[in-house]
């Protein structure tokens, strides 16, 4: 650990690996703080899809602003992160489910993102081999993917090559304040000073600002996702449906999930959220699977209140390694080969 640093990073995923990059492409001094291991949790585990296709307006400038920073990634990191413009499309099976795509297609026509409404026939165009009549879908052409397994990697080896310093197994227990202002990261290693803080906790971020008496009004869902092995077919387009989506990864193989469903954990922060979270729950109930289990006893004796003299709850489980559901993995698999005959036989692992 160095004497100090202008900046102090809490959480070594994808998002504090880039700030990282950031801030030592221009000289920063920046020290980058990770509990358990680098993308050890969400950040090696997402789809890997970099689309503008859905969001919402207020988002739609940074989410345009990400994809062109993924375009400039490789050279950036002088490693392939598996970007390609490969195209996402969403099928819809009635008119109810294609309105809100021709909604979002209408508001966001002065931003020119090449999205387009397709037919049935031109899925089968774009997506060859469908056994399902499709009402009709949203194209857009120029979304793509990335590969979680590559990208936060060569980001933090460019970073590093940059001047930042990581330190894994290392968790940031609190800040201490002078002034009203962050004066330094206090870790299981000793206090780091620093100006800055910048919090990439993810999951995390909600326990280790109210230790600090700061709300942040998050909870976690669980999504669970299965990799095929390599086979042919039938497009490199990530396809997404109302009960499935699929995307080819950079082994030939496919990342399938149920986009119909993902799971919801009790815990004690669902009752503490309850009232702000009930129009989510109201518009997603469909989708939202109620579980109470193991997560709600594992969240319990994970203490709220502590003292930078630790430990802290971040060092009791450093990792988050849900259970899967091979329930959604076998929905969305059943679903996919309806649909597309060619999975009917691939064998995955979650």
């Amino acid at each position: 650990m160095p004497r100090d640093c202008e900046v102090a990073i809490i959480g070594g995923g994808i998002v504090g690996l880039m700030a990282a990059l950031t801030l030592a492409e221009r000289g920063v001094p920046v020290v980058v703080f990770e509990k358990g291991t680098l993308a050890g949790e969400q950040s090696s585990r997402n789809l890997g899809w970099v689309r503008k296709t859905g969001r919402e307006l207020p988002d739609l400038p940074l989410a345009m602003e990400s994809d062109r920073l993924w375009d400039i990634m490789p050279q950036r990191v002088g490693r392939d992160v598996g970007f390609r413009r490969t195209g996402i499309l969403y099928c819809v099976r009635n008119e109810a489910q294609l309105a809100p795509h021709e909604a979002w297609l209408d508001a966001v026509g002065d931003h020119h993102l090449g999205s387009r409404l397709v037919s049935n026939a031109e899925i089968a165009d774009l997506v060859p081999g469908g056994q399902e009549g499709w009402y009709g879908g949203i194209y857009t052409p120029s979304d793509g993917k990335a590969e979680p397994q590559l990208a936060a990697s060569a980001i933090a080896r460019a970073a590093m090559a940059k001047g930042a310093v990581i330190i894994e197994q290392c968790a940031v227990r609190g800040l201490s304040l002078a002034a009203g202002r962050v004066a330094a990261v206090v870790t299981e290693r000793g206090e780091l000073p620093c100006k800055v803080a910048i919090l990439a906790g993810g999951v995390w971020s909600r326990r280790f600002l109210g230790n600090h008496d700061v709300s942040l009004p998050t909870l976690p869902v669980i999504a669970s996702v299965l990799r095929t092995k390599p086979i042919v077919g039938p497009t490199d387009i990530a396809v997404g449906a109302p009960d499935f989506s699929f995307r080819k990864d950079h082994s030939g193989g496919f990342t399938i999930t149920q986009r119909g469903g993902f799971i919801a954990p009790l815990a004690l922060d669902s009752l503490l959220l309850a009232r702000q979270f009930a129009p989510v729950l109201r518009k997603e109930w469909r989708q939202i699977r109620l579980s109470l289990g193991r997560h709600f006893l594992d969240d319990l004796a994970l203490p709220r209140r502590w003292q930078p003299t630790g430990p802290s709850p971040f060092e009791k489980q450093r990792t988050i390694n849900p259970d899967v559901s091979q329930t959604l993995n076998a929905e969305a698999l059943t679903n996919l080969r309806a649909a597309w005959p060619v999975f009917q036989g691939r064998t995955g692992s979650a």
